[in-house]
C-alpha cells in the first residue's frame, strides 16, 4: 500500500468514525455511566464486531449476504431488535437508589466482559457495515500485490482511528456529563435518553433499505 494510498485510508477511516452511530452511542452511553476509562472496554469489543466484518468481506461471504435478501433482512431484523433490547433493558433499569458521589459508582461497575460483549454485537449485527466494506474494501486493495499484508494494514489504520475517535471524542464528550449519575433522577434521565437513541437507530436500521 503506498503512501498516498495509505492517507486516502487514513482520511476516510476518519470520515467512517466520525459518523454517527450505534456504536458512537454505546461508547457515549458507557462513557456515562461506567466512566471514560472503562469505556475502552466497549469500544475494544467493537473493534471486534468490525475486524470480523472485514474478514467477512475478505472471505467472500460478504457478497453473499449482501446479494441474498433473506440472509440480508435475518441480520438486519437481528441487530435491530438487539438494539431494540438494549434500549428497553435501558429505559427499564432501577434508578431508585441514594444518591451516590460520583467515585462510589464503581461498585457498580458493570463487567469488563460484558462490556465487551455489547460492543461486539452492537457492531456485527449491522448489515450496513458489510455492504459497506464491500464498496469501500476493495478501493484500498490492489490485487496485483499480496493481499495479507494490505489487509492487515487496511485492518490496522481502521480499528486505531476507530479506538482513537471514539475514546478521545465521543467517550470523551460525555465525560462531563457523568456528574449527573450521582442522582437517581440523573440516572433515570440518562438511561431514558441512551435507551430512546438506541431504539430510534434500530428503527432507522428497518427503514434504511
Amino acid at each position: 500500500m503506498t503512501l498516498s494510498v495509505w492517507i486516502s485510508l487514513l482520511v476516510a477511516g476518519i470520515a467512517i468514525s466520525l459518523t454517527p452511530g450505534a456504536g458512537a452511542i454505546n461508547t457515549m452511553s458507557n462513557s456515562m455511566r461506567e466512566g471514560w476509562l472503562r469505556s475502552i472496554w466497549g469500544i475494544l469489543g467493537q473493534q471486534l464486531g468490525m475486524i470480523a466484518h472485514i474478514v467477512i468481506v475478505a472471505a467472500g461471504v460478504g457478497l453473499i449476504v449482501s446479494r441474498s435478501p433473506i440472509l440480508f433482512n435475518v441480520v438486519r431484523y437481528a441487530g435491530a431488535a438487539y438494539l431494540v433490547y438494549l434500549g428497553v433493558r435501558l429505559i427499564l433499569i432501577k434508578t431508585d437508589a441514594a444518591e451516590q458521589p460520583e467515585e462510589s459508582s464503581a461498585l457498580t461497575h458493570e463487567p469488563a466482559w460484558s462490556l465487551v460483549r455489547r460492543g461486539f454485537w452492537v457492531n456485527f449485527l449491522n448489515p450496513k457495515s458489510i455492504v459497506f466494506f464491500l464498496a469501500f474494501l476493495p478501493q484500498f486493495i490492489r490485487m496485483d500485490r499480496p493481499a495479507l499484508p494490505q489487509y492487515l494494514i487496511f485492518t490496522a489504520t481502521i480499528v486505531i482511528v476507530d479506538i482513537i475517535l471514539m475514546w478521545g471524542v465521543f467517550a470523551g464528550a460525555a465525560r462531563p456529563f457523568r456528574r449527573l449519575t450521582s442522582t437517581p433522577r440523573g440516572r433515570r434521565t440518562i438511561n431514558c435518553v441512551f435507551g430512546a437513541l438506541f431504539i430510534v437507530v434500530a428503527g432507522l436500521l428497518l427503514l434504511m433499505h
